[in-house]
């Protein structure tokens, strides 16, 4: 049975899952992709995209709440640098993005033991991806612009008589 289990245990106990999430957040940051396997990198999707949004809102808070946000984070983090990294370039370039900062994309399986493999990244980082794709406005759309009713084709264009004229 699968009572309580709301996530992976990764096979490791509480201290080394919380440890070892904590440095494979801090080298997403720090790199912006990262390759592992794919247990891990959805483990530490749901680890590291709460932690990206707490980044992005403190520029619309007052400083007692960036403050708070900043602590938690480095407390789940444990590292300094990768908080700073965090809360300057990777939320100043995520800061129009609604959710879903990474991608996981699948590598096929490791030589060695067979595990699957995956490459995580932080989408908004990934400038071949994103090079030949134009920027979306707006995300949301009302109901109100369409309201059932349908455009009627244009009606096409009278000839002109040329033909009077050179007679």
């Amino acid at each position: 049975m699968r009572h309580g289990k709301k996530f992976n245990h990764l096979g490791r106990t509480a201290a080394h899952r919380k440890a070892m999430l904590a440095n494979m957040g801090c080298s997403l940051i720090e790199h912006k992709r990262i390759n592992t396997t794919v247990a891990k990198a959805k483990a530490l999707k749901q680890f590291i995209e709460p932690l990206i949004t707490k980044a992005k809102t403190e520029n619309n808070q007052t400083t007692e709440k960036s403050t708070h946000n900043r602590r938690v984070v480095f407390s789940n983090l444990r590292n300094k640098y990768a908080v700073t990294e965090l809360f300057g370039a990777v939320a100043e370039k995520v800061g129009d993005r609604p959710g879903g900062y990474t991608r996981i994309i699948k590598l096929g399986n490791r030589l060695g033991d067979n595990a699957d493999m995956a490459m995580i990244e932080l989408v908004d980082f990934n400038e071949l991806y994103n090079a030949g794709k134009p920027k979306k406005k707006s995300t949301r759309r009302s109901r109100r612009g369409s309201s059932g009713k349908k455009v009627e084709a244009a009606a096409p264009v009278a000839e002109t008589k040329a033909d009077d004229s050179e007679e």
